[in-house]
């Protein structure tokens, strides 16, 4: 199974100013590369704050929402609410035939999966804002090792840069 971790920063390395606060500022051009790897992937991770910040299952792929609230849950194939450790997540995903993965956030989330040794890909978005303070990539120390694979602006003003994670 092939994880993507898949973030949007500010040039400051931030992925938002707050918890709550709404990715409005990423652009078009990067909300249409999410779309397009994470329908190629089929299959999406976030935290429970990412989920109620987007606010929908988005069409085309499967939702996994990593929660501690044991009252959240679904009726739907593509919405699933978990209080899976990541290992269990990706385990049950390649049984149900998924080759690929895309964690989409937030820090905790991204701390769970890095932290694991889970991560194969690093995908960030560099986009044209500072906000000085905010929300880091990751809630707390990793020791990720990082080999460039490409870079390519996807607009303007915007960079995509792929990493490949060295295990």
């Amino acid at each position: 199974m092939h994880v993507c971790l898949m973030v949007a920063i500010t040039v400051d390395g931030k992925i938002a100013r707050a918890s709550d606060h709404y990715p409005d500022w990423t652009g078009k051009a990067d909300k249409q590369l999410y779309v397009e790897i994470t329908k190629k992937a089929g299959v999406m991770i976030m935290g429970s704050t990412t989920f109620d910040i987007i606010g929908r299952v988005l069409p085309g792929r499967k939702t996994i929402v990593m929660t501690r609230n044991p009252d959240r849950r679904s009726d739907r194939d593509d919405l699933v609410y978990t209080q899976s450790p990541p290992e269990q997540i990706i385990s049950d995903l390649a049984a149900q035939g998924f080759e690929e993965a895309v964690v989409v956030g937030g820090a905790k989330i991204n701390q769970l999966f890095a932290g694991k040794g889970l991560i194969d890909e690093l995908i960030l978005t560099l986009s044209p804002y500072a906000f000085g303070s905010g929300l880091s990539i990751f809630s707390d120390t990793v020791d990720l090792k990082l080999s460039l694979k490409k870079f390519w602006k996807i607009d303007e003003n915007t960079l995509c840069i792929r990493y490949r994670v060295l295990h």
